[in-house]
């Protein structure tokens, strides 16, 4: 978890492949079509994916859903990184999927018209870098997930170098005789 623009795909991705475990990316679950259409089984989908044994997702959760991972989560990954890190990352994201018209999400294209909305990317990781901050040190402190391991990386070197601690793992069914 972590703000927009931190690297939380970039992780789950990496993350997911390491532990031979199934990924989900939770913004092309959340949106459903062209246009930023609302998936509307997107709650029952994210409670069907956390009763399986394992998953990976790439997100705080949108609010729907957001208690249901925490609650089925035994780790969460947060990325906390400051303005000076993301706000490049973010930038060059969004006028790369704008220049190059990417297919994101179901379809969906980031615009230059979105530049200047209030909810473009951007816009949002700026403005609500702190409160994102300040929401998840909330929810840490919660009782309710005090079971929850939670591994906070303050830098990009900190984070990559656990991640590179990581052993990979072959997926189940894999009789090779070094399966993990």
């Amino acid at each position: 978890m972590g703000i927009t623009g931190a690297g939380k795909s970039t992780m789950a991705r990496s993350l997911s492949s390491r532990l031979a475990v199934p990924y989900h990316e939770m913004d092309a679950l959340y949106f459903a079509g062209p246009g930023w259409a609302k998936n509307e089984r997107f709650a029952a989908q994210v409670t069907e994916i956390t009763r399986s044994p394992a998953w990976v997702f790439d997100s705080f959760g949108y609010p729907e859903v957001r208690d249901l991972l925490w609650e089925h989560a035994d780790t969460v990954v947060w990325l906390d990184y400051p303005r000076r890190v993301i706000m490049p990352r973010i930038l060059r994201r969004s006028l790369r999927r704008t220049l190059l018209r990417e297919s994101i999400f179901n379809g969906n294209r980031e615009t230059v018209a979105e530049w200047f909305r209030r909810d473009h990317p951007a816009w949002w990781a700026w403005s609500q870098h702190a409160a994102r901050r300040a929401d998840i040190q909330r929810r840490i402190r919660d009782p309710r997930f005090a079971p929850l391991r939670v591994l906070r990386f303050t830098t990009v070197h900190s984070s990559a170098t656990w991640l590179s601690s990581v052993v990979t793992r072959r997926p189940r069914g894999d009789a090779s005789p070094h399966s993990a």
